[in-house]
């Protein structure tokens, strides 16, 4: 048995989220049973990080145990011959034993992808939400400042599995803009589940409202979510942004 790490890339548009449930398109579903195709065996495959339904990757890590007679290089080629058109391996080498796709990880980078015009791109509604209301960067980026650091993050998400704590640390947090795109980048040691997606949209509430574009008097400024962030209550924090936009681009190791 081979102990083998792979770095995949998938447009989440038609995937139920990485993780295998019980009915439904998902990553982990399709990559086993990719390998269970190849070897005849069934392979359960851990990831890095559950990414949510229609959340996208071009850095996800994956981990799995194999028998395999042949050159790793064949089972990489095998694998992208085998996955569906959405999916793919991009990398593929042996691990360590002693490490693991998830708890091995030092930080995570999602990116999330704005298009901020009046009139809708169909060609990029697979990949960047559609935001119609002005947008200011320097309110985008006041809010995303107030994250920075160690903070109790249960406003804006939840463990993976229960009772695990909702403390993260985020290293960086830094919106950019250019001509009709606004991007959030975004590292952190760990993730709540949902935790990107309504960090973004709590920002844009900030960032793209009516209020903020145009009035100084706004109550959603860049404190409004500091106290959102301290109060550790989802019930006081804005609806996640959809899913379209977010792409988890590496994991350091």
């Amino acid at each position: 048995m081979q102990y083998v790490r792979a770095t995949v890339a998938y447009d989440g548009t038609d995937f139920l989220g990485f993780q295998l449930q019980a009915s439904g398109r998902t990553v982990q579903g399709v990559l086993e049973a990719a390998l269970c195709r190849l070897t005849g065996a069934e392979t359960r495959v851990v990831g890095s990080g559950r990414t949510d339904a229609g959340v996208h990757a071009v850095g996800q890590v994956v981990a799995f145990r194999i028998s395999w007679r042949h050159e790793l290089v064949d089972l990489h080629r095998a694998l992208n011959a085998v996955l569906p058109p959405d999916i793919s391996v991009d990398a593929l080498g042996l691990a360590n034993e002693d490490w693991h796709p998830r708890f091995s990880a030092k930080w995570r980078h999602y990116r999330y992808t704005i298009l901020n015009r009046s009139v809708r791109a169909p060609l990029m509604r697979r990949y960047a939400h559609l935001v119609t209301q002005p947008m200011r960067l320097d309110l985008l980026q006041g809010a995303a400042e107030t994250l920075l650091g160690e903070h109790d993050f249960a406003s804006f998400g939840r463990p993976m599995q229960a009772g695990e704590t909702t403390v993260r640390v985020i290293h960086q947090a830094e919106w950019s803009a250019a001509d009709h795109l606004f991007t959030f980048d975004v590292v952190g040691n760990a993730f709540l589940r949902g935790m990107v997606r309504t960090l973004v949209g709590n920002m844009l509430r900030v960032g793209s409202s009516a209020e903020s574009a145009g009035q100084s008097g706004s109550q959603w400024t860049p404190s409004w979510l500091a106290e959102v962030l301290a109060a550790r209550d989802r019930s006081l924090a804005a609806a996640p942004a959809p899913a379209c936009g977010l792409c988890l681009m590496h994991v350091e190791y």
